[in-house]
């Protein structure tokens, strides 16, 4: 079973206060770049994996998919989901992402916004979702960059000159790290950007699109404190495509 991180207290209240938990899919600095991957949703049935508060699921649902449906591992985050109000479009459960099972070829996209990086067995998630979507259908999903996710103390350090520098070290030692990141000892999983694109063709998804996301110019006029997104990427967001039967 994943570690539930976000059904302990201090790391949930911690995690609230965060601009993306208490404002939405506006105050993530990706989600610009995330929507501009997203098929027209009108009509479509959705899974998204790892859901958290439902930003998403809401977001989809007022631009008329017909369904979405929301998994996430977190009571606490379910809860808070749910406490936005019931939705016709859309339904709640709770499943570990490690041992998912969804139904086959019913699904015209599966999202999934900065939840990969804690499951391990990537290969079986992957493998899950190909076979849930119907053909051409869309797997849009972001993650923590494995240079973020690499080093033993993902943080800022300076060079002799004094320059900001990002260590970077165990870039090709995949697996487990553990890291204090409003509580101590998250579990995130480390993985090279090679490895990550071809578990996606592997699977047999075809990659339409990988963008290692930085702040543009017009971000930074409005968002000065992002210039250090621009020496290293945060997160990695990728589209790709189940390619239809001959």
């Amino acid at each position: 079973m994943s570690q539930n991180i976000y059904d302990q207290p201090d790391f949930f209240h911690g995690y609230s206060q965060l601009p993306r938990s208490r404002d939405g899919l506006d105050a993530a600095a990706e989600w610009p770049a995330m929507q501009a991957l997203l098929p027209p949703l009108a009509g479509t049935r959705i899974v998204d994996l790892g859901c958290g508060f439902g930003w998403f699921c809401r977001w989809a649902s007022a631009r008329h998919a017909r369904s979405i449906l929301g998994i996430d591992l977190s009571e606490n985050m379910l809860a808070r989901a749910r406490g936005f109000g019931q939705d016709a479009a859309i339904t709640y459960i709770r499943r570990d992402l490690e041992t998912l099972e969804l139904p086959p070829a019913v699904f015209d996209l599966a999202y999934s916004s900065l939840a990969l990086h804690y499951v391990s067995d990537l290969a079986a998630l992957l493998q899950t979702i190909h076979d849930s979507l119907l053909p051409d259908g869309h797997f849009v999903f972001s993650t923590e960059h494995p240079i973020y996710t690499a080093p033993s103390h993902p943080d800022w350090a300076q060079d002799a000159t004094g320059a900001r520098i990002w260590p970077l070290n165990d870039y090709q030692k995949e697996g487990p790290r553990s890291t204090d990141w409003l509580a101590p000892g998250v579990i995130k999983q480390h993985r090279t950007l090679g490895t990550l694109i071809n578990a996606l063709i592997d699977t047999g998804f075809t990659v339409t699109h990988v963008e290692e996301w930085n702040p543009t110019d017009q971000d930074l006029a409005a968002h000065p404190d992002w210039a250090p997104e621009r020496d290293r990427p945060t997160f990695l967001l990728i589209a790709a495509r189940k390619q239809a039967a001959p």
